[in-house]
Formats: C-alpha cells, sequence, structure tokens
C-alpha cells in the first residue's frame, strides 16, 4: 500500500482510478485499509477543492411535489395561499419556521433541506 496525499487534480485522479480497482464485494484486509485510507483522502481533497453549493429549498420542494404527483394547490396548506405559494415558490418570499414544519410533515423533506 503506498498511499501518498492528494495535492492536485492527478493525484485525485490516480486515487479514483486505484479506488476503482480495489471496489468490489467486501473487500478485507489489507485491501479494506486501503480503500478506506484512500476514500477518506479523496473525499478530503474534494470537499477542499471542490465544495459543494448549499441545497436550494426551492428545488428540494419542487422536486419531492412531482416526485409524489402533487399540484401547487395541494402546497397551500403547508405554505398558505395561493400567492404564498406563488411567491415561495419563485424565490420572492422565504420559508417561515411554521412553513418549514408543515412541509416537513406533508411532504417529508428533512427540515435540513428546507432552512437556508
Amino acid at each position: 500500500m503506498d498511499i501518498q496525499p492528494i495535492r492536485t487534480d492527478a493525484d485525485h485522479a490516480r486515487a479514483l482510478a486505484r479506488i476503482d480497482a480495489l471496489w468490489g464485494p467486501n473487500p478485507t484486509g489489507a485491501v479494506a485499509d486501503e480503500l478506506d485510507v484512500l476514500i477518506t483522502l479523496v473525499d478530503a481533497y474534494e470537499a477542499r477543492h471542490h465544495p459543494l453549493a448549499p441545497a436550494d429549498p426551492v428545488a428540494a420542494i419542487a422536486f419531492r411535489v412531482e416526485q409524489m404527483g402533487l399540484t401547487r394547490k395541494d402546497l397551500e396548506p403547508m405554505l398558505g395561499s395561493r400567492a404564498r405559494v406563488s411567491e415561495v415558490l419563485a424565490h420572492k418570499r422565504p420559508l417561515t419556521l411554521g412553513m418549514i414544519r408543515r412541509l416537513r410533515e406533508g411532504l417529508g423533506i428533512s427540515a435540513d433541506a428546507l432552512v437556508v
């Protein structure tokens, strides 16, 4: 096991290639250890050099509404009036704590995904 720090995109690509080579069902022993270390290094490199933007709560709501086959009208009990639903979905009005609670219960969306 010759593991080096990941400092460049080339190092990152080599680590990913090695992970692909090691990946398989139920790795054990030295293979499992190397895989664990490489995944940890890749994760740290990606978090530092390619951070993910925070999720958009409105996108989470729209995705869940589409997934559940709902309409904007179905959001009214959770967000308020028809106008309020329109304002929230157009990013013109932020979600309130009450809205977040009702969306979490009504749509099953994690409150973490709804809080910016």
